[in-house]
């Protein structure tokens, strides 16, 4: 029996198609029956690669009780944040202003009538454990206060919403100086000095902002040259890299940058790959950092992109081990056991492993190793070679012959399909424009940067070397401008611009981070197409995000409207 996500084109919502619970989508009709049944709106949002949302889905929202007591009680609405992100904006900073940290799954008691928030959290368990209460309980409790506490409900609901209010105030302008410049790049290189105490994020714009600031050479409490250095190396040496396949993971739980959260984001990847880019052209040639972006657009190429030329969102932190298991174990299909690299490797081929990446007989990640780098210098032919080995295991055949990887698009063909190595992470395969501009965004810049002449003491300069350095920048600018293409001949309908893309149909109207990033790419890809000598590329079209899209744009205002607060 299946609920009504069934037949939504959200991969997040239909995820929960079959729990007991009886979700609507964000409707009309679903603020319609909070309001005509005086029913508190359980509001319930994630995104499909998120770990904690898929545990709940499998905990909290399958339970039979819980379901019970929701359904009487509650109007459980789903939100896919990545579809609606103004809906997430908005009541993740009212979270965070009742308990002052934030995070996903985002769970949130709101009013039938107004839709004020009055209560939050984020990862609620069944029973009671990791401090939190159970599920069930939080329910009744809710209820109960709801029911009964109308005074103490409405004093809460006017505090949320007055924050709410003036968190949109903006204050009024000291006026622009040299001195507020100098002041913001401290603020923000300070974020990307020194250490961290919990979870490690990449926090690009921030770093971004560290590395432009540090030619300025103002006085400074902080380094930016060396912050803007270390953020680089912490990302491309650190276990949020995957040194075997490429592309980033979105974070590491730790503070030493060693075990990730898995789950790998278009978005992060996209901006990871600018910052190395422009970290390069800055002087700070480290060979780690090629090798960071090269293997990434090589994942982005044979997993992350679509046969229409777009990307897609994002890839699992979870995976199957075994076609019969009942639920995903996090970060399986990364990781690697003592004894298994062992059976993989020749014995000089371990070695060699272990004095370039963490690798123990206990491992740091429940009992498997995540591969951490210790060095920077260019990896010998033996570690990737043993590398490739490690890659054939996990996915069946040799880098080089393995040109595409079809993604698994839900658990059914993750469980089902036929896979030569280890079974994959689910991919989720929409477009979302945003994301897409910040990975044309970084192809650009990698594209642009490593299309130089490179001077001949910062590499090897053997003859192979050589061709290797040639034959990378190519495919970055194809994949760029075959994004942009994409975005431009199918995401306007009727004259407006739409966010996603579901199996070639566009869906929910742009906002604008859509607008914003998308043009940011554009002129990237300009810029990228004034080198002198630019590199030939096997399709002749290639050039034509460049070269025309002024004339597939609209030409009035009116069709960069924003969508109505419910729509």
């Amino acid at each position: 029996m299946t609920n009504r996500l069934a037949e939504s084109k959200s991969l997040y919502l239909r995820k929960h198609a079959e729990n007991p619970i009886d979700w609507w989508p964000w409707c009309d009709e679903a603020l319609e029956a909070a309001r005509a049944h005086n029913k508190p709106i359980f509001l319930s949002i994630g995104y499909s690669s998120c770990h904690w949302c898929t545990v709940m889905e499998g905990e909290a929202f399958s339970d039979l009780a819980i379901a019970e007591y929701m359904n009487a009680n509650f109007i459980p609405i789903k939100v896919d944040r990545e579809e609606r992100p103004d809906i997430d904006s908005i009541y993740m900073q009212a979270l965070q202003m009742m308990t002052g940290q934030g995070g996903w799954p985002l769970n949130i008691f709101l009013t039938p009538d107004d839709r004020v928030p009055f209560y939050g959290g984020t990862y609620f368990p069944v029973d009671p454990r990791y401090g939190r209460p159970g599920f069930l309980q939080v329910l009744q409790s809710i209820r109960r206060f709801y029911d009964i506490e109308k005074i103490k409900l409405q004093t809460f609901k006017d505090e949320i919403l007055a924050n709410l209010q003036q968190s949109l105030v903006l204050q009024a302008s000291e006026g622009l100086s040299h001195d507020l410049l100098e002041r913001g790049i401290e603020t923000n290189t300070g974020v990307v000095s020194g250490g961290s105490y919990g979870p490690s994020f990449p926090m690009i714009p921030y770093a971004e902002l560290a590395l432009r600031g540090a030619r300025f050479e103002f006085k400074s409490e902080y380094d930016a040259d060396k912050a803007a250095k270390e953020r680089g190396l912490d990302l491309a040496k650190g276990g949020i890299f995957d040194h075997v396949a490429g592309g980033f993971h979105r974070y590491t739980v730790d503070a030493t940058w060693t075990v990730p959260h898995f789950e790998k984001m278009l978005y992060d990847n996209g901006q990871i790959v600018e910052y190395l880019a422009n970290l390069w052209s800055a002087g700070i040639q480290e060979p780690v950092f090629k090798r960071a972006i090269a293997k990434t657009v090589q994942w982005l190429k044979r997993e992350m992109t679509s046969v229409e030329g777009f990307f897609y969102a994002a890839q699992d932190a979870d995976n199957f081990t075994e076609p019969n298991a009942v639920e995903p174990e996090e970060g399986a299909f990364y990781v690697w056991s003592d004894r298994e690299l062992q059976q993989i490797l020749t014995p000089s081929e371990l070695s060699e492993i272990k004095e370039q990446f963490t690798v123990t007989a206990e491992g740091n990640f429940e009992g498997h190793n995540v591969l951490q780098r210790y060095h920077c210098e260019q990896l010998s032919d033996t570690v990737e070679a043993a590398l490739a080995k490690l890659f054939e295991v996990r996915y069946g055949s040799n880098p080089d012959a393995l040109e595409t990887f079809p993604p698994a698009r839900n658990n059914q063909e993750a469980k089902t399909g036929n896979w030569p190595g280890r079974i994959p992470p689910v991919t989720d395969t929409k477009m979302i424009v945003a994301w897409n501009s910040l990975m044309i965004s970084g192809l650009a810049r990698a594209y642009s940067v490593f299309s130089q002449p490179v001077e001949a003491d910062l590499v090897d300069q053997t003859p192979e070397n050589q061709v290797n350095q040639q034959d990378e920048t190519p495919i970055y600018w194809e994949l760029a401008t075959g994004a942009a293409t994409f975005i431009l001949e199918n995401q306007w309908v009727e004259g407006r611009f739409h966010r996603l893309n579901y199996d070639g149909q566009p869906s929910v109207l742009a906002q604008s981070e859509d607008y914003a990033l998308f043009i940011k790419a554009l002129l990237d890809l300009h810029q990228a197409s004034l080198l002198e000598e630019p590199l030939q590329v096997s399709h002749p079209e290639v050039r034509s995000p460049v070269s025309s899209s002024a004339s597939r744009l609209p030409q009035t205002n009116e069709n960069f409207s924003s969508p109505t607060p419910d729509s």
